[in-house]
Parts: structure tokens; C-alpha cells; sequence
């Protein structure tokens, strides 16, 4: 592992300013869910939203990725590319993954909407991912170690009986989107990093319904699971602070 940065606090006023912007075209996002939409649409409207906030797409062209959303449908569990094909309907779960760089910070979030009404078996998927994201998050205080917030994160999800995707992790954040560490969503309490104030790590389980294996479709970018079962995806940027962690994406609408 490498050195983690520290962030200053002029640093972290500017990642502020780009987690509010990620958080607001994430609520402007979730707004435009609906069935009949495509997930090309919801790029788009990502598109603009993003330049007319003074910010720029941290996705687009990053390793080639064509798209300023990755935009992942039901058994899609991350890095799904929007398509005019693919529109959405009702039952659907539609995982919103955005990020934006701002006066040259990152910002990072995700969300997994609801289309219309879902089933039961659905809507628990979604609940315990969400609950499973802010464990983690409260397990992000100085003094804690990273396998304190995987192990918070999985302890959770596998009481559900649901499994923590592991090819996948979170990761530390700021002039560039994927910084050291990795922030694994699973672990054990006491191992790995020390967690200190001033470190900003993006935090985000991949919940499978079934197994947690998943693979890469020939695009080269969408992950699926292995099991074609669902998928939810849930992602906040957070600051450690001396007085606990600060979500810099958290959500703003009501």
C-alpha cells in the first residue's frame, strides 16, 4: 500500500463543494427514474447537469469508459454503459453510480432507485445495502482500522442473508478518483490501515442477492452476477474527522 494522503483543509472545502454537486445531480437523477426511460437518458440529462454546475464527468474516459454514469439495471451489479436500448420498467433496480471533478477534486456517489414498485425480495436487497453502507460509515473514526469498516459492512449483509461482492471494493479519494487505500466490504475487526482525520475514502457494498461471484460482460466493463439474481449498490465519499466521519455526498432532497 502507499502513502495516504492527508487532506488539508483547503483540500477538503473544495471536495465539499464536489460531493454537493455529485449529491445534487444524484436527486435530479433519481427525480427522472421511471419507467420508459433509457439509462442513455438519464446520462444525458447527467451530462448537462454536470457543466451547468461548473464541475466535469469523472467517469467519461477514464480507462476508456464511454459514459458520464454508469448506469447498472437488476442483476448489473457496477460499470453498466447507457444504452438508447435499454429502457427501464417497472420492478426494475436502477443503480446510479456518478462522480464529478471539481476545481480538480473528485466527488463520488451511488444510489440504487427503485422503478416503480419492486418485490419484496427486492426491496430488502435494497434496504439491507443502504443499511449495510452507513454501518460502514459508523465504523469510520479515528483509531478504527479499514477491516473495521469491511467487517461492519458484511457482519450486516450476510446476517441477511445476502453476500458482499469482492471483486470490487471502495477506495481512498481526492486529486484523483481512485487513491490508496482500497476499502474492502468485507474484513476483519482490528487488521489493516489505521484510520486517522483528514483521510477521505469512498465507501460502497455491492450487495448480491444470491452468490457473490460476478463476472465482466464482452463490453469489458459490465460486472453481472454469476447467478443472473440481483444486485444493489449504495456509495457515499466521507471525511474522518476528530468527531466522526462527515459524508461530503450525502443526500440532499427530501
Amino acid at each position: 500500500m502507499g502513502q495516504v494522503a492527508i487532506k488539508s483543509r483547503e483540500e477538503i472545502a473544495l471536495m465539499r463543494e464536489a460531493g454537493r454537486i455529485v449529491s445534487e445531480i444524484l436527486d435530479e437523477l433519481e427525480k427522472a427514474v421511471a419507467p420508459g426511460v433509457t439509462t442513455w437518458d438519464l446520462d444525458a440529462l447527467s451530462e448537462k447537469l454536470i457543466y451547468q454546475k461548473g464541475a466535469r464527468p469523472a467517469f467519461k474516459g477514464y480507462h476508456g469508459f464511454p459514459a458520464c454514469l454508469c448506469a447498472s439495471v437488476n442483476d448489473e451489479v457496477v460499470h453498466g454503459i447507457p444504452s438508447k436500448r435499454r429502457k427501464l420498467r417497472e420492478g426494475d433496480l436502477m443503480k446510479l453510480d456518478f462522480g464529478v471533478a471539481y476545481r480538480g477534486y473528485f466527488g463520488d456517489s451511488a444510489r440504487t432507485v427503485l422503478v416503480g414498485k419492486v418485490s419484496v425480495e427486492a426491496q430488502a436487497l435494497v434496504n439491507t445495502t443502504r443499511e449495510a453502507l452507513h454501518k460502514g460509515i459508523q465504523a469510520m473514526v479515528p483509531g478504527n482500522r479499514l477491516g473495521d469498516i469491511g467487517h461492519a459492512v458484511q457482519r450486516h449483509v450476510e446476517a441477511r442473508g445476502f453476500s458482499v461482492v469482492r471483486l470490487f471494493s471502495g477506495h481512498g479519494i481526492g486529486r484523483r478518483l481512485h487513491e490508496e487505500p482500497d476499502v474492502p466490504n468485507y474484513g476483519q475487526p482490528g487488521s489493516g490501515l489505521k484510520l486517522r482525520p483528514g483521510m477521505v475514502l469512498a465507501v460502497e457494498p455491492m450487495v448480491n442477492q444470491g452468490t457473490d461471484e460476478v463476472m465482466v460482460l464482452e463490453d469489458q466493463w459490465t460486472a453481472v452476477t454469476r447467478d443472473s439474481k440481483l444486485s444493489a449498490h449504495f456509495e457515499h465519499t466521507v471525511l474522518i474527522t476528530e468527531g466522526g466521519p462527515e459524508v461530503l455526498t450525502r443526500q440532499r432532497a427530501g
